[in-house]
């Protein structure tokens, strides 16, 4: 049983790391094509591609590392462990961003939302607008983002493992 928890350890650290740098050179890009603000729908649907195609990868290799068994129990773990660590990263990259690579970023997004706002809703007052940019900017801040990536980071990486692990999973009848 020892040699499983040292097989799990070691995939949710090599998956989660893997993970965690592919996400962040995809932000790179993004912030050196100057998209980071406002992003393409594309680009997040890509992401969460590779989210489920890493994190479905990382419970392949555990099962074929443990002769072909897996508990539900142990992909859950595998698949929060992997998101954890890769979500880590990326809040060591999102702090990076928004404190030194671009200070003006909740600037520049609250002008955008602003922006949006004023166009889908052309007959709000300027006291509406005031009111809803209000609400918008206590949403806005590196805490907020950050608790906000976390939670979704863990939150997908529990529904991803929860259904790879109903597909993959075999037990051992020996044990």
């Amino acid at each position: 049983m020892e040699q499983i928890k040292g097989s799990a350890k070691k995939i949710m650290i090599n998956y989660g790391l893997l993970l965690g740098v592919i996400s962040v050179l995809l932000n790179v890009i993004l912030y050196a094509t100057n998209n980071h603000i406002q992003p393409h729908w594309s680009v997040n649907l890509i992401g969460f591609l590779i989210f489920i195609i890493v994190m479905v990868t990382a419970l392949k290799s555990f099962k074929k590392d443990n002769g072909g068994f897996m508990k539900l129990g142990e992909a859950i773990k595998i698949g929060l462990g992997v998101a954890l660590i890769s979500t880590l990263i990326g809040v060591v990259y999102t702090y990076v961003l928004v404190n030194f690579l671009e200070p003006t970023y909740f600037e520049q997004l609250m002008s955008i939302q602003r922006d949006t706002m004023i166009e889908s809703n052309p007959n709000m007052t300027q006291e509406q607008i005031d009111q809803s940019m209000g609400i918008a900017e206590k949403f806005s801040g590196a805490g907020i983002i950050i608790t906000f990536q976390i939670i979704g980071g863990l939150f997908f990486g529990f529904i991803i493992s929860l259904i790879a692990g109903l597909v993959l999973k075999k037990d051992n009848p020996a044990v």
